[in-house]
């Protein structure tokens, strides 16, 4: 029984829960939650797809010790790592993909543009502004946008790059793009991803107005989307990239919603603690035998 709610709650984390949250958009007014919650989705939704595996072990060697019962017990052990090979290998072609694209393009970065102060500005009439993330990050900013933009204006749109390298988002949405490719399109759910990237968005803007106020940011973003600011580069994350009406939106909110930011900070330790609890139980039970 255990098994069979394991690989259930796995399917139902993968697929329809995701499918699900990003049909509310209301969430995204407590962003820092909402994150959250997708990480606890994404992990349980893991445990869970092992934890059915392992628990079918451990109910074919808790009956009779037998040739029958081991061999039994290497179909699900032999799923379960199915299962993690398939994250390890999405994992490693993930991070070195991304990594190998960031640093050739740190190296044009730093062949073509001027270090000013941190900020490497690359002469081009294209108003862009975006973060090359790793160890060794880069804030980069085209002439055209130090035209286009006001001080102020300009003062935000860094500080929201600058967040994204502090907070690290890049292994938020690398992590979420790992399980995204490592299992079929019928098992995940692109939606989780989407909505992640629309969430770091959401705290790097949230962090670049308390320090210069939404006008500097709003004006900003409308100044790069009307002047046609060119996508990001592979690799790189950009402020006026993703959904910039939604986050528009959610800039006009400033009130706290304390209430539903602790209700999704519940309902994470909840999907998170259910599945543990489930792989955790058959093992403890016969231990205690």
């Amino acid at each position: 029984m255990t098994t069979l709610v394991l690989a259930a709650l796995g399917i139902l984390l993968a697929g329809p829960v995701p499918r699900a949250l990003s049909r509310m958009p209301a969430l995204r007014r407590t962003p820092r939650a909402a994150m959250v919650l997708w990480q606890s989705v994404a992990l349980a939704a893991v445990l869970a797809a092992l934890g059915a595996g392992l628990s079918l072990v451990t109910l074919q060697l808790a009956g009779e010790q037998s040739v029958r019962s081991y061999a039994l017990s290497a179909i699900p052990l032999a799923v379960t790592g199915l299962v993690l090979a398939r994250l390890l290998l999405s994992g490693h072609r993930v991070g070195t993909r991304l990594r190998l694209v960031r640093r050739r393009h740190r190296r044009l970065v730093d062949l073509l543009a001027e270090d000013r102060d941190g900020v490497h500005v690359l002469e081009h009439e294209a108003p862009t502004a975006y973060c090359v993330p790793g160890l060794r990050s880069r804030v980069v900013v085209s002439s055209g946008a130090i035209a286009s933009l006001e001080p102020a204006e300009l003062a935000a749109v860094l500080t929201h790059e600058r967040a994204h390298l502090r907070a690290r988002h890049d292994l938020v949405l690398e992590a979420f793009t790992v399980l995204q490719e490592a299992f079929p399109a019928v098992v995940t759910s692109r939606q989780a991803l989407d909505e992640v990237r629309l969430l770091v968005e959401v705290l790097a803007d949230r962090a670049a107005c308390r320090r210069h106020g939404a006008r500097a940011l709003v004006s900003a973003f409308a100044r790069l989307v009307e002047a046609g600011a060119p996508p990001p580069p592979a690799g790189a994350v950009a402020a006026a990239d993703t959904s910039v009406r939604a986050r528009l939106d959610l800039l006009l909110d400033v009130r706290a919603h304390r209430v539903q930011a602790a209700l999704l900070v519940l309902a994470a330790v909840a999907v998170l603690v259910l599945p543990t609890v489930l792989v955790v139980l058959p093992w403890l039970s016969r231990l205690a035998r």
